[in-house]
């Protein structure tokens, strides 16, 4: 682990279980990577947690925050959520929200992992791409 940034560390310590996670820097902060799929941003010492239309109600229902940044004309709300309060103590909090975020699962095809919901949002731009080209 050792990425100089102690709240990186014990991210990574708390999602280990998941599979192979590691963190790259970006923007001042790191992306989370499980395999090949980015499923989390670390900033501002906090974790944020990939959503999708399928699992952004859960973490509004228990009173999570979604990630917002100043945009040039508005406010910007990314496709994160905030882990919950509490949830960084230990694995056992952590992990169903990180689950619902990277929601591993054996796909039926080469039995590779699949990170169902930041598959889901890549796979919804890819099909908008292509209706896009179409055009």
């Amino acid at each position: 682990m050792s990425h100089r940034d102690p709240f990186v560390d014990q991210v990574l310590g708390l999602l280990m279980s998941l599979g192979p996670v590691r963190a790259r820097a970006m923007f001042g902060g790191h992306g989370i990577y499980l395999e090949d799929i980015f499923f989390a941003i670390i900033g501002w010492d906090r974790l944020w947690l990939r959503v999708d239309e399928e699992t952004k109600s859960r973490f509004a229902e228990a009173g999570n925050e979604p990630f917002v940044y100043d945009g040039k004309t508005r406010p910007v709300e990314l496709a994160y959520w905030a882990a919950p309060e509490g949830s960084m103590e230990n694995p056992e909090t952590l992990l169903p929200w990180a689950d619902l975020a990277a929601r591993l699962r054996e796909a039926r095809f080469g039995g590779r992992r699949e990170v169902a919901a930041a598959r889901r949002v890549k796979a919804a731009k890819k099909s908008k791409k292509r209706k896009a080209t179409k055009r």
